[in-house]
């Protein structure tokens, strides 16, 4: 039985690889179907892969940026980098393909076998003469200092709240509960919070006196603004 064998072709690099498949799938170049590029894209890589051939590194990197274009667009909540992404790889195909046409005609002109001079020295002015809408520059720095922030680790001041806060015991605040009701036999159930500096020491009083009613160790009477706090008569640990 004759084996069946494949000649692939080889690419000079990812975006020549991409041009090969957008002209043969005859896709819009300006528009590109990112899902049918990233499935045809594999399927060569896999190919090269099966033809023992070595793959670099660039067109693994550029797999893994189709892919990472292809799940922004899946995300209701990130078209607009999805938009901006699809826009950066369409400029740089734009860019390989005029460089490909422009070394196609050079390659007919210049020889190896001909005598070309070193160049002249051409004083050149460096000053930027081109003019451009303000709007135009505003937005593209807005999408710039954008895309800068998003790198940027949040600040500390983020977590604040979350680490900077105090951590107060609840047995601590038993022992303060106790040590009232000890004293006066009975308190109104709002002052056993009168004390109370931050929300920590409110968090932490509730579950004391939660953590008491539990026990059995005092009882809560009444509702609202009436309610007091007992001991119980069997509570007999001084504290």
């Amino acid at each position: 039985m004759e084996q069946i064998t494949y000649t692939l072709p080889v690419f000079e690099g990812p975006l020549d690889l991409l041009l090969n498949l957008i002209a043969k799938n005859k896709l819009n170049i300006y528009d590109i179907e990112i899902s049918l590029l990233l499935e045809q894209y594999t399927e060569k890589i896999k190919q090269m892969q099966e033809e023992q051939m070595e793959i670099a590194s660039e067109f693994l990197e550029m797999a893994s940026r189709l892919v990472y274009i292809k799940s922004t667009m899946l995300l209701p909540k990130h078209e607009e980098e999805a938009e901006e992404l699809k826009k950066e790889l369409t400029g740089q195909l734009l860019e390989y393909q005029e460089c490909k046409r422009i070394a196609g005609v050079m390659s007919g002109i210049i020889s190896f076998d001909s005598f070309c001079r070193e160049p002249s020295k051409v004083d050149y002015d460096m000053t930027y003469t081109r003019t451009h809408n303000a709007i135009v520059l505003a937005e593209a720095y807005v999408r710039a200092a954008g895309r800068g922030k998003k790198k940027l680790p949040p600040p500390a001041d983020a977590f604040k709240g979350i680490v900077a806060r105090r951590i107060v015991p609840v047995g601590t605040r038993i022992i303060k509960v106790l040590r009232t009701l000890r004293k006066n036999g009975n308190s109104p159930y709002s002052h056993l919070f009168f004390e109370c500096e931050d929300k920590s020491e409110l968090v932490a009083t509730f579950l004391a006196i939660l953590e008491l009613v539990k026990g059995k160790r005092i009882r809560v009477e009444g509702d609202g603004d009436d309610a007091y706090v007992h001991i119980v008569e069997k509570e007999a640990v001084v504290i």
